[in-house]
This record gives structure tokens, sequence and C-alpha cells, in this order.
């Protein structure tokens, strides 16, 4: 079964990826975007048609990187949602638990608030959050170590606090600076788009969040060890305080990646992970490439939505993940049936 819809969602993931490319306000046929995307990765056919023109700038300058971007961000926040609720054994964790989005936001506030595009270029906005994003990772793990190694508990309350302190911050700083603007450009960040997708920085982010997919991948039987939890793992030999450094280490280079690509992009992270769980158990060798080719399709068609639900103009595709995600997750929560592991 498993690699049988392992197979039929890669197949689902690559039709997607063709029709998606045809949706917009331009009528692009999907053998056209295959024509378009086959020269430009082969060459194969005709230069003239194919290598240049209005159809193929639409397929592939804007929309084709915008399409990989959301790729990228689905399969990566899914498959970072896994390893945090392993991490922290709560099945409530996403990838943004540990204080993350409070400090990317912090991040974007002060390059917005104080101007810093002209230091760190147009994208100071990613940039910053980037940042905030990992700094505070780091900050949550040093200080659960202080007074001993850190556990799960440690974690979630540093990352409690650390989310307290810069929210805190991020309101006097808007608080004080009194720019209208500003405050517009932050919550527009904040609610995530996929709109500035580029293939120089596609070419950054895709081998980051695959590398990292790829390692995940290959600690499947350390992911569920940590869910049984510390004194178990004790018992059976093995230390998990190594491991959950290295892999906060590691998904903090990814969230900080996909926040500065993205913005925030709420619920993927979280639902992903408990629809696959609840089909196919609890065994991270299953759970974590299914999770990322299903994460992938999915925000590939709510990207769609958010830029043809309301005509002539684009709806933060944050928002639209949080009105999907909202309600399978009640409902996943009510199902009887479905369990997280290790002990519930």
């Amino acid at each position: 079964m498993y690699v049988g819809v392992s197979i039929v969602l890669l197949a689902i993931l690559f039709l997607s990826v063709g029709l998606a490319v045809t949706k917009g306000s331009v009528d692009i046929s999907i053998g056209e975007v295959y024509e378009i995307i086959f020269y430009k990765l082969f060459h194969v056919g005709n230069e003239d048609i194919l290598g240049s023109g209005a159809i193929h700038d639409v397929v592939w300058l804007i929309r084709l990187p915008r399409i990989i971007l959301a790729i990228s961000v689905g399969a990566g926040l899914s498959v970072v949602g896994i390893v945090m609720q392993a991490i922290v054994k709560n099945p409530l964790a996403d990838p943004y638990i540990l204080g993350v989005s409070s400090g990317a936001s912090l991040g974007a506030t002060i390059a917005i608030m104080f101007g810093l595009g002209t230091v760190l270029g147009s994208n100071a906005i990613g940039v910053s959050g980037f940042i905030g994003a990992f700094t505070v990772s780091m900050l949550v793990l040093v200080i659960s170590n202080i007074g001993g190694r850190s556990n799960s508990i440690k974690l979630l309350l540093a990352g409690m606090a650390l989310s307290s302190v810069c929210s805190a911050f991020s309101s006097f700083i808007v608080y004080f600076a009194n720019d209208a603007q500003g405050m517009q450009t932050i919550t527009f960040w904040l609610m995530g788009s996929l709109a500035g997708a580029k293939w120089q920085e596609i070419s950054i982010i895709v081998p980051i969040i695959l590398l990292g997919i790829i390692f995940f991948s290959t600690q499947y039987r350390t992911l569920n060890l940590m869910l049984l939890g510390d004194e178990v793992s004790i018992t059976l030999g093995s230390n998990l305080n190594k491991y959950r450094h290295i892999y906060l280490l590691i998904t903090s280079i990814m969230i900080g990646i996909l926040v500065y690509s993205s913005g925030m992009i709420g619920f993927v992270g979280l639902v992903i992970p408990h629809i696959v769980r609840m089909v196919f158990g609890t065994d991270h060798k299953k759970i974590i490439p299914i999770a990322s080719l299903l994460g992938a399709i999915f925000l590939i068609w709510a990207d769609v939505l958010s830029r043809s639900i309301i005509k002539g103009t684009e709806l933060p595709i944050g928002i639209l993940t949080s009105i999907i995600g909202g309600p399978c997750f009640i409902w996943l929560m009510i199902k009887k049936t479905y369990g997280f592991g290790g002990k519930n």
C-alpha cells in the first residue's frame, strides 16, 4: 500500500504542476506547458516558438517558479512539522512552535520599520525574517540546556518564553513607529505569499529543503524512538539529547529558508502530518516521504485557489491554508481512532 500510494502521489504531483501552470489570467494548454518545460530542460522542440514570447515568459518566468516554490514550501513544512512533533513529543506542535514565527515576525518588523532595505537589498524583509527565525531557534537550544540537559518540556517552555518576548518587542516597535504603511506590509508578509518566486532563489531553496527531507528520511529509527520519550530511550541504550540538537539545527535552517521565501504559512506543517499518520500509522520511515508529497500537492492547489478565488486580486495563501486547515484539524481531533504514537 505504501509504495502504491507513493507512486500515485508522485503522478498526481507531476500532473498538478502541469495543470497549475495553466491556471491564471492567461489561458494556456497543458500541452504548451510541457512543451516549454521540456524545451528548457532538454532543448527539445522549436526554439523560435518555445524559447521566447509571451507564453514562454508566463510559463517559465512567472508561474513555474511559483509552483516549484509551492512544492518546496509544502514538502518542507510538512516534514519539519513531523520532526517537530517527534522532538517535543507533542501532537499539537507545528514548524513554528518553538518561537520561530515570533522571531521571524520581529526580524521582518525591524526591517520594515527601520528601513533596512538600503542595507540588505530588495528582499530585506525575507532576509530579516530568516535571521530572526534562526536566532530564536538557537536561543531556544541554549536556554533549554541551562541548568541541565534539555528535554521536550524545556524546549517547549523556552520556545513559549522567547515567543512572548519577540511578540512584545514587535508590538513595541510598531506602537512607537506609528507607520500605517509599514504595518500593512508586515501584516501581508505574515499572511504568506509565493508571488516573489524567482529562479535564482529557487536554485538555493530547493537543494536545501531536498537535502533536509532526505536527511530526515534516514533518521526514522531515532524519530520513532523520540515518540516513546527520553526515559524509554535511555533504557534502550540511546540518548536522544544529541539527536534533538542536530534535528533542531537542521529544522531551523529549513524553516528560516522557507520563511525567507514565502513568509508565514500556517497549518500545513500541523494538518498534513496528522492526515498521513491517520492513514499510515506513526512509522517515520513511511510518513516522511508521503507527507512531503502530500504537502507539496496541497500547497500547489492552495496557491492556485489563492490567486483565482477572488477575480482580479490574490488572497494571501496563509489565510487560505488556515481556513482549510482549521476545520480539518478539528475533525482529526474528534476522530477516536486516531493516535499520535508512543504513550498517548
